[in-house]
């Protein structure tokens, strides 16, 4: 299966919307980014589309703003927590930064991921 991919001004969009903090990484993943804070991912580039992780509360609100869906980055499997944003907020990347900073405050809240020791292969 083929992910979409992020052209450079996408990239470029995206860095711009995350918040700087030196908690906040921002890696490759599966040819597209995302954003992690304490080893916890809050936000994602998949192709051109924006999309966060949000509280259940935050993210019924989200889904009834026009344009906003859950995000899928398969269809018909839904990546629980997430909302895909409204393409037409490029145009208007403070609401984008809102709602960037809402999935930051929740997901700061949960413990630290460590990432997963690898095995060692025995001879």
């Amino acid at each position: 299966m083929s992910f979409p991919r992020p052209d450079e001004d996408s990239k470029a969009f995206f860095s711009s919307v995350i918040p700087v903090d030196p908690r906040i990484n921002i890696k490759p993943m599966f040819g597209n980014l995302a954003s992690f804070i304490n080893g916890n991912m809050f936000a994602g580039l998949f192709g051109p589309q924006i999309f966060v992780r949000l509280q259940e509360q935050d993210r019924l609100r989200l889904l009834e703003e026009e344009g906003a869906t859950e995000f899928s980055p398969m269809p018909g499997r839904p990546m629980k927590e997430y909302v895909a944003l409204p393409e037409q907020w490029r145009e208007e990347p403070d609401k984008i930064k809102e709602w960037i900073q809402q999935s930051v405050t929740w997901v700061e809240t949960m413990p630290e991921k460590v990432p997963k020791k690898k095995k060692s292969k025995e001879k």
